[in-house]
């Protein structure tokens, strides 16, 4: 099971996820902890291979991940917490996750928090990606991981979330690497499906202006999409929670409270 920690609240009965990226981990979400867990129940994952989570056992001689694996690791531990219900709150990576999720489970599923969500590789993101594809047995992982860190966050007001992420990412292996990097690289029909499938379930959309590789799409994803809407952080990048972590925590908390 993946490693998690469950903050419990004395009288909400409302539980609220964390669902870090590729390369990060729950540790990522320390400028959140404090002022949700007012609110809400907390439940803190680390996804398999990453944190303190090992990864998964059944896959040991099988190097291929899928979202779907990834996903149901999610499930194991919220039903083993006896959870019936959560609102989600990703970002990056994770918010593949979480939409998968919703779709296989929307009964546990309350409401969606979207932080620099992916919703489609641009042409820009193919190339970079087929770059890793040729490089990812060639070159330490770690390059390839400081490399596309850049490219996704290249300002200098993104260098916390970029550091963040890389002393993150150092954390694993170059096996375990590259077996999310096949993850990610495998992703454009599933995309295509989230982007015409209308889900149905609160979703809000809080992007960084400056994301650039993303933010385009998702704005055309709310068009499409009924219960979904879209907060914009001007001077901000692809990791909202941790480049604008009081205004993240004041937009989704209201958001949660509001349903």
């Amino acid at each position: 099971m993946l490693h998690y920690t469950a903050h419990v609240h004395p009288e909400s009965n409302e539980w609220v996820t964390f669902v870090h990226g590729a390369g990060g981990s729950s540790s990522i979400w320390y400028k959140q902890l404090r002022e949700f867990k007012k609110y809400f129940n907390i439940l803190l994952l680390d996804l398999r291979g990453h944190g303190n989570s090992k990864p998964n056992l059944k896959d040991a001689f099988n190097d291929k991940y899928t979202f779907d694996s990834i996903t149901e690791d999610i499930v194991e531990v919220i039903d083993y917490e006896k959870i019936e219900k959560s609102h989600f709150v990703g970002i990056s990576l994770g918010t593949i996750l979480i939409r998968n999720l919703a779709e296989k489970y929307p009964e546990k599923v309350d409401s969606m928090i979207m932080g620099g969500a992916i919703m489609k590789l641009n042409l820009r993101s193919q190339v970079l990606m087929r770059l890793g594809v040729f490089f990812k047995s060639i070159v330490p992982y770690i390059w390839l991981y400081k490399f596309f860190a850049f490219v996704i966050m290249p300002n200098k007001n993104h260098r916390e979330s970029r550091l963040l992420f890389v002393r993150e990412a150092k954390k694993l292996y170059q096996k375990e690497f590259i077996r999310w990097f096949k993850l990610t690289s495998e992703i454009n029909p599933l995309l295509r499906f989230f982007r015409a499938a209308d889900i149905c379930i609160p979703t809000l959309y809080v992007m960084g202006e400056e994301d650039y590789l993303f933010l385009p799409t998702i704005k055309k994803v709310v068009r499409k999409h009924q219960m979904s809407s879209l907060i914009t952080i001007k001077d901000c990048g692809h990791v909202v929670n941790v480049e604008r972590p009081q205004k993240f925590n004041t937009l989704v908390i209201d958001y949660l409270n509001k349903l």
